[in-house]
């Protein structure tokens, strides 16, 4: 494969919120998101941006209600009956630490930390879920146990 454009990732995932300016600013203090890139449009309104977090990229923008919408599918779960079409997930360094400061901020704990243990020849994790403040579902993961690394 090719390398990929400086600064991206393989893969990224793009959310909507009706206040992506707000969005930005509680992700990145919940969840530890870092802005790499924030584009403001008319009105204030967020046209694209680029939060990162380790290697991972994830785009936040409002969706739709221009005139000349080039996207009209995108849509935040309140649009669409609090439906999510895609959940995310990513490893943090300390699950408990990562989940008191998401829920702190604000986040709704759905399902409290637990371990799941897959036996010695695959891995261990400490995970918790929640939704964020535009109804999006997370899901943090701290590596306990890789049995590569044992």
């Amino acid at each position: 494969m090719n390398p990929t454009p400086n600064g991206w990732p393989r893969i990224s995932s793009s959310l909507y919120y009706e206040d992506a300016s707000k969005a930005i600013d509680w992700l990145c203090e919940a969840f530890g998101f870092e802005i790499q890139l924030k584009v403001e449009g008319e009105g204030g309104r967020i046209e694209h941006s680029e939060l990162v977090f380790g290697g991972g990229l994830v785009m936040v923008s409002t969706p739709g209600g221009t005139k000349d919408d080039k996207f009209p599918f995108r849509r935040t779960p309140s649009q669409v009956e609090g439906a999510n079409t895609q959940n995310l997930f990513m490893y943090v360094d300390d699950a408990e630490a990562h989940c008191a400061r998401a829920r702190a901020a604000g986040a709704k704990v759905v399902t409290e930390l637990y371990t799941s243990d897959y036996g010695e020849e695959y891995w261990t994790d400490r995970t918790y879920g929640c939704v964020d403040l535009g109804g999006h579902h997370w899901w943090f993961s701290q590596r306990m146990r890789d049995p590569k690394k044992t």
